[in-house]
C-alpha cells in the first residue's frame, strides 16, 4: 500500500515536471517564432509570439526582453520600457544586461526623457564599457540634458522677468490713476468755498466767553451815547452875563 502511493506521487511529480517541461519548450518556440517575424519587419506580428511565450513561461527571460524590442519598433516606449525592466530581474549575464540597459535608454531618448537616457547609458557601460554605440548614445543624451536644463532655466528666467514686467506694469498704472485722482482732489478743493476762520475749531465755552463780552462792549457804547445826549441838552436857566 505504501509502494503504491509512492508510486502514485511519483507519476504526480513527474507528470508536473512534462508539463512544466512542454510550456517551456512552447515557450521557446513562440520566441523562435517572434525572432523570425522580427526579422522580417513583422513586429506586430512579433509582438504576438513573445506575448504567448511569456503566457507559457513567465520565466523565460528572453520573451520579455524580445517583446520588449518589438514593442519599441511598434513606438509603444512605455510598455517596452515595462518589459526592459522586467526582464533585468531575469538576466545574469553582463552581455545580456548591457543590452537590456542601452535598449531602455533609448526608449527614454524617444520620450525626451534624458535624464533617464543617461543614467541607462551609464549602467549599459558599467557592463561593457567597449561599445561604441553605448557610448556614443551616453554623450548624446548628456548633451541633450544640459541643452534642456539651460532651456528650462532660460524658460524660467524670461517667465519670472515677464512677472515683474507685469507687476511694473501694474504699479505704473496704479501710480497714474493715483496722480490723477491727487489731480482731481486738488482742483476740486480749489472750486469749494473757503470756510470763515472765525467758525473753525472754535468749542462752545468759547463761543459763550466771546458772546459775553460782546455784550459787555454793547453796554459800555449805550451807556456813553446815553452821557452825551444828556449833556447835549438845552438848559433852562440862564446864563450869567
Amino acid at each position: 500500500m505504501k509502494m503504491n502511493r509512492i508510486f502514485i506521487v511519483m507519476l504526480l511529480f513527474s507528470g508536473i515536471l512534462f508539463s512544466q517541461d512542454e510550456k517551456r519548450k512552447d515557450s521557446n518556440n513562440f520566441v523562435f517564432n517572434g525572432n523570425n517575424d522580427f526579422q522580417k519587419d513583422k513586429y506586430q506580428d512579433a509582438e504576438y509570439n513573445y506575448r504567448k511565450a511569456v503566457s507559457y513561461d513567465s520565466l523565460n527571460y528572453r520573451a520579455p526582453y524580445n517583446l520588449g524590442n518589438s514593442l519599441y519598433k511598434n513606438n509603444l516606449s512605455d510598455e517596452a520600457r515595462f518589459n526592459y525592466a522586467k526582464s533585468l530581474n531575469k538576466l545574469e549575464s553582463k552581455e545580456e544586461l548591457h543590452k537590456a540597459y542601452h535598449n531602455l535608454g533609448n526608449t527614454f531618448m524617444k520620450d525626451e526623457n534624458y535624464q533617464g537616457a543617461v543614467d541607462n547609458f551609464k549602467k549599459a557601460l558599467l557592463n561593457n564599457p567597449d561599445d561604441e554605440e553605448t557610448r556614443y548614445n551616453y554623450v548624446l543624451a548628456k548633451e541633450l540634458l544640459k541643452n534642456q536644463n539651460n532651456n528650462k532655466d532660460n524658460q524660467k528666467n524670461k517667465d519670472n522677468k515677464d512677472n515683474k514686467d507685469k507687476e511694473k506694469n501694474k504699479d505704473q498704472k496704479q501710480d497714474e490713476k493715483n496722480d490723477q485722482k491727487d489731480k482731481k482732489d486738488k482742483k476740486d478743493d480749489k472750486s469749494k468755498p473757503k470756510d470763515d476762520p472765525s467758525k473753525q475749531d472754535i468749542s462752545p465755552q468759547q463761543l459763550k466767553n466771546i458772546l459775553e463780552a460782546m455784550s459787555k462792549e454793547e453796554k459800555k457804547v449805550q451807556e456813553k451815547v446815553n452821557k452825551k445826549k444828556f449833556k447835549g441838552n438845552p438848559k433852562s436857566n440862564k446864563k450869567d452875563w
